[in-house]
């Protein structure tokens, strides 16, 4: 085998796996490499093949994207060779699974050396509730996963999948049963399954490519401050208005949204009309994003269940540190030598404090001009899943701070959190600033130091030989962290 664009892997690094997802609007390649419980995605390139288009009217896939998905497999299987992968899974939904042509489609994969599991309307909604809860580890509603060919319904609740259907409503199978009422036809399949009111009281949470554009559209004409899909929020009367703006739209408009595939711009205005039916039937109060479906969750539905239980956000974040910083293990231990200092705080805001710790040193490769931009850079932008964006704007002022930009709050943080927040953020940074600077990094000084913190004072507590550690520079940023406090700092031994 040739030596391709990437190289051989070294034979220290982790493997190389990847999946090439057959939908009935587009077909990906995705290549992972990283940890197994969030591994990083090296490569992902999707072809807008449209297998689903006039499959409800001729029961068969068309010529024409049948070309395009072949010509796209050829492709994808020469990259996957190329970037020496070592596991290729290969995978089909609906449009494949309900066309005639179907095993003639197949049959071309596999003379390309791909062996395609083709999954069934019950598969499609188990990987998508796998897939939600991979990336929203507390999700507790009905996932919804909308592709070219079909609508999958799953119960989640407590890491556990329940009740799931599917039903045959995809955008592109919608756009080909025009001569009956969207609302009526949702409508009847909804209430014959049994599925009417289920989401009362519950988020739906949102899974495939129309629904996410949906939501980068409300994001655009909303200004929006942090344009990232995952974990969005939108609201029945969000929905509502965006079918009522669709239709009106222009192509310029469309194309001005940051991050609106031209290919799914055709399918938003069925898109919306689906949802606006679906909160309505199942009662849902509200929706939730996940940029995590089919593909993640059969990632995630092979996983052990001691790797399932793992904090995605937590081991991105340690991945992240290990890569860009300078001290290997130095977050997690910075994290617990400031703990003290806030032990009032819900895990939840423990969790927050924890990841930004992880990232704290990911600023020291840029210039010093730029550190802070590049942390708040860093945990802004940065590929994290189980975190909303209040939090992403806590853990970037926590790095900001920390990184030497102060105690202000730069924009866009306070669009995206409240003061209170903030300011709980950057007195974190201020203490791993503190952290920092005393240790040099190193886990010595920190092991063999404390910090304690009581009504008047922040004190820190160094043994006789790390006194010449505590010089002006540590002073400086120990008072400045005892200030943000409301104490004065002391020292002790």
């Amino acid at each position: 085998m040739p030596v391709g664009l990437f190289g051989r892997r070294p034979a220290d690094t982790p493997p190389r796996t990847a999946i090439i997802d057959i939908g009935s609007n587009s077909v990906r390649l995705v290549v992972y490499q990283g940890p197994s419980r969030i591994p990083a995605v090296l490569f992902n390139e999707k072809v807008m093949a449209g297998l689903g288009r006039g499959l409800a009217a001729t029961g068969r896939m068309e010529e024409g994207s049948l070309a395009i998905a072949r010509t796209a497999l050829a492709r994808f299987a020469a990259v996957a060779r190329e970037m020496d992968v070592v596991s290729l899974r290969t995978v089909a939904t609906a449009a494949v699974r309900d066309a005639a042509n179907g095993p003639e489609f197949i049959a071309a994969a596999a003379a390309l050396g791909l062996k395609v599991e083709l999954l069934s309307g019950e598969q499609e909604a188990t990987g998508a509730g796998e897939g939600v809860l991979s990336g929203i580890p507390d999700a507790d509603g009905i996932v919804g996963d909308l592709g070219g060919g079909s609508l999958e319904l799953v119960r989640v609740r407590q890491g556990r999948l329940g009740d799931r259907v599917s039903f045959p409503l995809g955008v592109l199978r919608i756009a080909g049963t025009r001569g009956q009422p969207l609302d009526r036809l949702a409508t009847r399949l909804i209430d014959q399954a049994g599925w009417t009111g289920r989401g009362a009281g519950l988020p739906l949470y949102l899974v495939g490519g129309s629904w996410r554009a949906l939501a980068r559209l409300d994001m655009g004409l909303t200004d929006f401050p942090l344009p990232i899909a995952h974990q969005y929020r939108m609201t029945p009367d969000t929905i509502a208005r965006l079918s009522r703006t669709v239709p009106h739209l222009g192509k310029p408009k469309l194309r001005s949204i940051p991050g609106l595939s031209a290919g799914r711009a055709g399918t938003l205005a069925d898109a919306s009309a689906l949802l606006g039916v679906l909160l309505r039937r199942l009662g849902s109060e509200t929706t939730i994003v996940s940029a995590f479906g089919l593909r993640e969750g059969l990632a995630f539905g092979m996983l052990d269940a001691e790797t399932r239980a793992l904090d995605p956000l937590i081991v991105a974040t340690r991945e992240e540190g290990r890569l860009l910083g300078r001290f290997p293990e130095h977050g997690d231990l910075l994290d617990r030598w400031i703990a003290p200092l806030f032990a009032h705080e819900t895990p939840a805001q423990a969790r927050i404090r924890h990841a930004a710790c992880l990232l704290a040193d990911v600023g020291w490769r840029a210039n010093p001009e730029f550190r802070a931009e590049r942390g708040v850079e860093v945990a802004l932008h940065g590929q994290w899943v189980a975190i909303e964006p209040g939090e992403r704007a806590q853990m970037a002022q926590a790095l900001f701070t920390c990184l030497g930009g102060g105690t202000g709050f730069p924009d866009p943080l306070p669009r995206l959190a409240d003061e209170e927040a903030l300011r709980r953020a950057t007195a974190w940074g201020l203490a791993i600033r503190l952290g920092q600077r005393l240790s040099g990094g190193l886990a010595g000084p920190l092991s063999r130091t404390r910090l304690t913190i009581d009504d008047a004072r922040v004190t820190l507590h160094l043994r006789p030989d790390d006194r010449p550690l505590y010089a002006e520079t540590t002073e400086k940023r120990h008072a400045a962290l005892a200030v943000m406090l409301g104490r004065r700092a002391a020292t002790a031994d």
